[in-house]
Parts: structure tokens; sequence; C-alpha cells
């Protein structure tokens, strides 16, 4: 299963911030992989380490069931992105600025943040996600 850094996130991005939906979002990663917040303390809202596809799937689940909090959704029409491969064909990074909707454009928030995808069989192998901390509360 031979999939573009392309095709691989805009799959990611779909099946996890956009549908929210755990399974498919588990489904992205290799049977061992591993989806890491390096950033986040220990016992953040959001899980800062997942070993194996049941972990993330699980862990994922349980995350998605909690409310969603500050009422913003992303705005998709002005967040934007930039992948960039790396001279290993297996590892690319997304450079990601998520703009949320505020009352007026000067309320509008936006949230930057970097992803490291290592890649095996068209699969994450390993994904670790740099981002504030704060969002996930």
């Amino acid at each position: 299963m031979s999939r573009t850094p392309q095709e691989i996130f805009e799959q990611y991005v779909y099946a996890g911030t956009l549908s929210r939906d755990a399974d498919a979002l588990a489904g992205q990663f290799t049977e061992d992989g591993v989806f890491e917040a390096p950033l986040l303390a220990d016992g953040a809202g959001f899980p800062r380490r997942l070993v194996g596809r049941e972990a993330i799937r699980s862990a994922m689940a349980a995350y998605y069931a909690r409310p969603v909090t500050g009422g913003r959704a992303p705005n998709l029409a002005k967040t934007g992105y930039v992948l960039h491969t790396t001279a290993d064909p297996d590892v690319f990074i997304a450079e990601i600025d998520t703009v949320f909707d505020g009352e007026g454009d000067a309320d509008n928030v936006t949230v930057s943040l970097v992803q490291i995808f290592r890649i095996r069989d068209g699969r994450i192998a390993r994904l670790r996600d740099y981002f504030s901390p704060a969002l996930t509360d």
C-alpha cells in the first residue's frame, strides 16, 4: 500500500481532526505505531504517548468522547499547511496554521504546530505532534 505524503497527511487529518473517528485514525498507523505529543506534561487531557494501534484507538476514542471546549471549530478555508519532504523518503514534516474563527477577524485565533511523520509500508509508524499544551484543556 503505497501512499504519498500528501495522501497520508490528508487521510490522517480527515480521520482525526475533522471526523474525530478513533477507528479510522488508528487505521492510519502501523500495528506497532507510536503517536507522541512530546511538549505535553504527563496527565494532560491529550495523550502524551501512545504505542500500538489499539492503544491509539482506545485513547483517542476516550479523548474524542470528551466535550469540545471553547466552542470553536477550525475554519478550513483560512487554515493552511505545507508538507516538507526530507532526505529520508520515509519521513516528512507538516507545518500547520489552523485558524479558529472569532466574533470578527480580529478575534480569530491561529494555532501553529509541526508534525513529523515516519512512514512504513504506507502507514504511520511514528508521529510526533508538536503543539501548544494550552490547547489540550
